[in-house]
């Protein structure tokens, strides 16, 4: 790992409204999207200028106080008690509906933006970032029980939702949907690689990287990145690209969301829209370890065309634990046929069930993506850095199987997700996301009834990941923020000198601190 951040930086805030994806139905966190408020900037009541002095950093311009905010912006500004309040404050997870923020900016532009901070620096308000609403740590809340966040203003980027195709390239803002994008991408037949959780917002899944169902063969999602515009703690909208700002745009493509600035806009190259092969393999637990040993000297180095995930789940929604191999494929179905039937023969066991269908690229995101809906869950993640021997395989299934022992765990577990494949052709230190070898990411996921103690959940997840510590280190992937970790490089390794570097310039003030980097 690398060296940790000198004292004088780590105060930095990293990632306050994204995370990452995985297949539905496994990623709680991917779940149906809030009631969008109604109501304007007329309807934010009226306050008085929120305690604390106007930061030095201020220069004295832009609102003092919440109705000068309300006049100056073009969006929405909620306070508590406006119309539609209720359903604004509220993120994905449930286990964040007593989200409790001083007030919420859905911005309608760079100006918005630019105002809303101008107002944080005047009156020392803390500030936190949305695009989708799918933080793992709450920490987009802006403020609920079980977060380190203080109640803060929320600048809101889900309005900022337009997905615009032209010539071989999507310029998207970062509040589009997953699902709104495909499907715009789909019917001009292009497309792009990213996750399959149709509610998250693209701009905070594409800002911590960017892992999904095609990643093998299109490339981490903030790979395929040429553009982003930005704006700076100091109200300043950068035009960022390779050669301009290049190391804002570093920073942008799986540095994590609200590291140096907001995003409002996002310039990704696409393909020609493939045909999808999707493909599902169901194998007894008794088989448990053996596909494991099998699928991690398979998946990770198959034909770039084929991307695959390997969960062990258990818990109350099944009768018995699962083994679930599910996957994609963009090239002919004899090849598919082949990779696929190897794999199984190296298994040795017979599948309960194998299904595969061939879709077009539209009707297989959304057929990935399944039916949304918020549901309450814990979640942890390492880096699958090099491959299990026997004996951590055994600990892995054992940890996969304990689920079924936590009182209340409607479903829990592990789930691999394939790496290699082009992944591996971009270097370690191009952009942020350093895990360019390794094998998978990997998950650690619990799902429970809304409205309960969360903290037996998280104790079963982050107990997994320290059980696969032996084996995988420190590792975790960005966008699977845990506020249990502390350490940036765990994160981002040999990149961390250079983000904290790049965003102690960029905010040098500390506006955008959140808890990540304390």
């Amino acid at each position: 790992m690398s060296e940790r951040p000198s004292s004088s930086t780590t105060r930095r805030g990293l990632i306050a409204g994204g995370v990452g994806l995985g297949l539905a139905g496994v990623l709680a966190a991917c779940s149906g999207p809030a009631p969008k408020p109604s109501g304007s900037p007329s309807s934010a009541p009226s306050d008085s200028t929120p305690s604390g002095s106007a930061s030095p950093s201020s220069g004295g311009t832009g609102p003092t106080t919440w109705d000068a905010l309300a006049a100056a912006v073009s969006g929405t500004l909620l306070r508590s008690g406006s119309q539609g309040w209720d359903g604004a404050r509220v993120l994905e997870n449930p286990r964040y509906d007593d989200a409790d923020p001083r007030g919420i900016l859905r911005v309608a532009d760079t100006d918005d933006v630019a105002a809303g901070l101008a107002f944080a620096r005047n009156t020392n308000t803390p500030v936190a970032l949305r695009a989708g609403g799918h933080s793992y740590t709450g920490w987009s809340a802006g403020g609920a029980a079980g977060t380190d966040v203080p109640r803060s203003l929320v600048i809101s980027t889900a309005d900022l939702d337009g997905v615009q195709v032209s010539g071989d390239s999507v310029t998207v803002g970062p509040g589009a949907r997953l699902a709104d994008v495909y499907a715009t991408l789909a019917d001009a037949g292009r497309a792009i690689g990213s996750g399959s959780c149709p509610t998250v917002g693209i701009g905070g899944l594409t800002l911590g990287g960017g892992v999904g169902v095609l990643v093998r063969s299109f490339g981490l999602t903030a790979d395929q990145v040429t553009a982003v515009t930005m704006v700076t703690a100091d109200g300043t909208v950068h035009e960022t690209s390779a050669s301009s700002d290049p190391d804002l745009f570093w920073a942008s493509r799986g540095g994590g969301g609200g590291t140096v600035g907001v995003v409002t806009s996002m310039t990704l190259r696409t393909q020609p829209a493939p045909p999808v092969l999707l493909f599902t393999v169901v194998f007894p637990w008794s088989a448990a370890a053996a596909v494991v040993r099998a699928w991690q000297a398979w998946a990770p180095r198959a034909d770039p065309k084929l991307w695959s995930t390997l969960k062990l789940l258990a818990g109350s929604r099944h009768s018995t634990p699962t083994v679930t191999v599910t996957g994609t494929w963009t090239g002919e179905k004899s090849g598919a046929d082949t990779s696929v039937d190897g794999f199984i023969a190296s298994v040795g066991v017979t599948p309960t069930s194998h299904t595969a269908t061939e879709l077009s690229y539209g009707a297989a995101m959304a057929q990935l993506a399944g039916k949304p809906q918020r549901v309450s869950e814990a979640a942890t993640s390492s880096i699958g850095t090099t491959a299990l021997s026997d004996a951590q395989i055994d600990v892995l299934v054992q940890q996969a199987a304990g689920a079924s022992d936590v009182s209340g765990m409607q479903e829990g577990g592990v789930a691999l997700d394939a790496l290699g494949g082009v992944v591996a052709d971009v270097g370690r230190t191009d952009t942020p996301f350093p895990w360019r070898s390794a094998l998978c990411t990997v998950q650690y996921t619990a799902v429970f009834a809304n409205g309960s103690d969360p903290a037996p959940f998280d104790r079963y997840v982050r107990g997994f990941r320290s059980a696969m510590r032996p084996a995988w280190g420190d590792a975790a992937y960005a966008n699977y923020c845990d506020a249990a970790i502390t350490d940036p490089s765990a994160y981002f390794d040999v990149n961390t000198s250079r983000l904290h570097r790049i965003a102690e310039q960029a905010d040098p003030h500390g506006v955008f601190a959140q808890p990540h980097w304390v």
